[in-house]
């Protein structure tokens, strides 16, 4: 099992930044992709940003050039730093973890809202 602890999100404008972290506990070995997905009113929970234990990454084309992802394996925490936020980036946000994308854990999600 591996326990995710989401922390960061909040209000804020257009234009703004808030970075987003998630700290893993518990079986580390299943945590090579850790990465965020977000979901917004309606919509399906999809891939923000990704990162292996070995640095590669991915982005979902909206936030390239404003989100970048990071990731500390000493302290099995990844980071999402979101610069140049937009009204429509506004969704609770969910860390994960596993295997690869879309791995079997979740945290419990964290809200961003980007007011225009």
């Amino acid at each position: 099992q591996v326990q995710l602890v989401e922390s960061g999100g909040g209000l804020v404008q257009a234009g703004g930044s808030l970075r987003l972290s998630c700290a893993a506990s518990g079986s580390i070995v299943n945590t090579n992709a850790m990465g965020w997905y977000r979901q917004a009113p309606g919509k399906q929970r999809d891939l923000v940003a990704g990162i292996t234990r070995g640095g590669r990454t991915n982005y979902a084309d909206s936030v390239k050039g404003r989100f970048t992802i990071s990731r500390d394996n000493a302290k099995n925490t990844v980071y999402l730093q979101m610069n140049n936020l937009k009204p429509e980036d506004t969704a609770v946000y969910y860390c994960n973890a596993g295997i690869g994308w879309y791995g079997g854990y979740w945290g419990q999600g964290t809200q961003v809202t980007v007011s225009s």
